[in-house]
């Protein structure tokens, strides 16, 4: 079974124009957004957009689907109303998601502010509401993040509070998206480490909360606390945890998504990017 590995692809013209660019890659995995990421602005995916966007992944052979939410989402946002409208938005994205029978929905915790035990407590308040008002197959996958500001979710045990604070019947449908820049630049040392980092992973979260990888090289350097993506093997990072990354029996099931740099021609950076990791992946 080749590995559920592709990128976050453009979805401009509508979603069903997603899977031809998964296609044209070459992937069996593919991120997208489901409406423009920096803008409040909401949409419902209606049934010709929903049977399009079905036709178009048919024809592909994507056999793994994410979905990113909006960067303008804040469920940790002690403000009334920005955490009201985060809430509705984030409401949509899971609407548009089980519409369009996306199975991940990868999503960074908010930011907090003001106290970090409060944020923690909104975000998770928050995520049930949501998922309680819509019920579904969509998996979410709380995103690991670089621990800039006041942000959550860049320590492991911050994700399982986060997790951990929410409904047992709603256990099943939450879960981890790990972005390998992300973890570098907060702290978690997969160059010199990369066996200790995935035991500590284990040991806090567990490997069955995995449910979406980000493959990404950094350009800054190790515990910078930056998010700043780059191509594979070129950046602070190096081949090295990205061939471990490919070659882990353990994370064999899970989707792998780049997000990296693309260039002046989108598809054939990303096919060379795929290409690079495929053949770690057939060295290993």
């Amino acid at each position: 079974m080749p590995s559920l590995l592709g990128a976050h692809v453009s979805s401009a013209g509508g979603t069903p124009q997603a899977p031809p660019r998964a296609h044209a890659i070459g992937a069996t995995a593919m991120q997208l957004f489901t409406k423009q990421a920096n803008r409040w602005a909401e949409r419902a995916c209606e049934g010709d957009e929903c049977s399009a966007f079905a036709a178009a992944l048919g024809e592909t052979t994507v056999q793994a689907t994410v979905s990113h939410d909006s960067y303008l989402i804040n469920l940790a946002s002690p403000d009334p109303e920005l955490r009201a409208r985060s809430l509705e938005s984030f409401v949509a994205e899971l609407t548009r998601c089980e519409s369009l029978g996306i199975q991940y929905l990868v999503s960074h915790p908010g930011n907090y502010m003001d106290d970090r035990g409060s944020g923690i407590a909104r975000n998770a308040e928050a995520i049930a509401e949501a998922l309680e008002r819509v019920p579904g197959r969509t998996v979410l996958a709380l995103e690991s993040t670089a621990g800039s500001g006041t942000a959550l979710g860049a320590t492991f045990e911050e994700l399982a509070e986060l997790l951990g604070r929410l409904p047992a019947e709603q256990q099943q449908r939450v879960g981890v998206c790990l972005d390998s820049c992300h973890v570098y630049s907060a702290g978690y040392d997969l160059v010199r480490d990369y066996d200790g980092v995935l035991a500590r992973f284990d040991a806090v979260l567990g490997l069955d909360r995995l449910q979406v990888l980000h493959l990404n090289d950094s350009k800054t350097p190790f515990a910078s606390r930056k998010d700043r993506h780059e191509l594979i093997g070129e950046g602070s990072l190096g081949e090295a945890p990205f061939r471990r990354l490919m070659t882990d029996a353990r994370l064999a099931h899970v989707p792998r998504v780049i997000e990296t740099p693309k260039g002046d021609d989108a598809t054939a950076t990303d096919t060379r990017m795929l290409e690079r990791l495929r053949g770690y992946e057939a060295a290993g």
